[in-house]
């Protein structure tokens, strides 16, 4: 059996809708990550309900943050993870042109790594 032929067999997916869904996961992770932080400053001062808690899922975010980090530092190479972070996890609004400046890629190149490493990451994460 072929390698095109073993591919055939995974479930077709709706690759706006991977993307879409990855890049929301992404931006509440950087959230998340800020919650985290403040979490751990405060249980390191002794301070508790320093701001009122409506949902009660610390273990839940605090799981969503940890296994976004090994996603982020384990399937995406140095260029994946530099337009990832960049585009994404920055709280600066950035354009595809200047992160293209930035890293010395052309306008396909960077599309085409920006796709794959939103597929590494959905992947990695049990999306697809």
């Amino acid at each position: 059996m072929t390698a095109a032929e073993q591919l055939s067999f995974l479930p077709e997916v709706n690759e706006k809708e991977v993307r879409n869904l990855v890049i929301k996961e992404l931006k509440i992770y950087r959230s998340l990550k800020v919650q985290a932080e403040n979490r751990k400053e405060q249980k390191e001062k002794g301070v508790i309900g320093l701001f009122p808690q409506l949902r009660k899922n610390t273990e839940y975010n605090e799981l969503k943050v940890k296994q976004m980090d090994r996603a982020l530092k384990h399937c995406l190479d140095q260029d994946e993870y530099s337009i990832i972070e960049k585009k994404y996890l920055s709280p600066e609004k950035i354009k595809d042109l200047e992160i293209m400046i930035e890293l010395g890629l052309k306008r396909d190149k960077i599309y085409q790594v920006k796709r794959q490493a939103i597929y590494n990451i959905a992947t990695a994460l049990g999306i697809i």
